[in-house]
């Protein structure tokens, strides 16, 4: 009975490593994400100065960098569960939070390009409505992701986690 328990011990410490390494290869390939994101909207920011089309690439080059803001928040998430290895909410209804305000910037700039001048046609008060209906919704999971990162905050942590309160600030 004694060597089933070693056995058990050994294998834990073994799935503990595993684990581990698995976060720091992730950590890694998300850290090089986040650098590729922030080239490429260099990048484009660079052409559109080059063109003098700065205002039509400014909705690509936001969009960029709002993906680069949910890459950290990731990479946040991971280094904290490096740290403490207990999987922590909060960062993840923030990278909902981003993820939803850039869909609203994203719909806006796409409506506002598409139906300026000329008259409407059905086609474009049918998309005119379905992304009015979308941005209500996104307005609404918003609220909804603010009220549970505010909960999240409000509510007391147990005793055993107070190392992650620690490390969140």
């Amino acid at each position: 009975m004694d060597e089933e328990k070693k056995f058990r011990v050994r294998f834990g410490d073994y799935l503990g490593k595993a684990e581990v390494f698995i976060y720091s290869v992730l950590a890694v390939l998300l850290f090089i994400t986040a650098l590729a994101t922030v080239a490429n909207a260099g990048k484009i920011l660079w052409d559109g100065l080059g063109h003098w089309a700065i205002a039509a690439e400014t909705l690509p080059v936001l969009d960029e960098l709002l993906v680069v803001l949910m890459i950290v928040e990731i990479l946040h998430t991971v280094r904290l569960s490096l740290r403490s290895h207990i999987l922590v909410a909060e960062p993840f209804l923030i990278v909902g939070l981003i993820a939803s305000v850039r869909r609203i910037l994203v719909i806006s700039l796409e409506v506002a390009t598409r139906t300026k001048g000329g008259p409407w046609s059905a086609e474009t008060a049918s998309m005119f409505r379905a992304s009015m209906l979308e941005l209500g919704l996104l307005g609404l999971l918003i609220l909804i992701l603010v009220f549970s990162i505010t909960l999240l905050r409000r509510s007391t942590p147990p005793p055993d986690c107070l190392e992650i309160k620690d490390v969140l600030g």
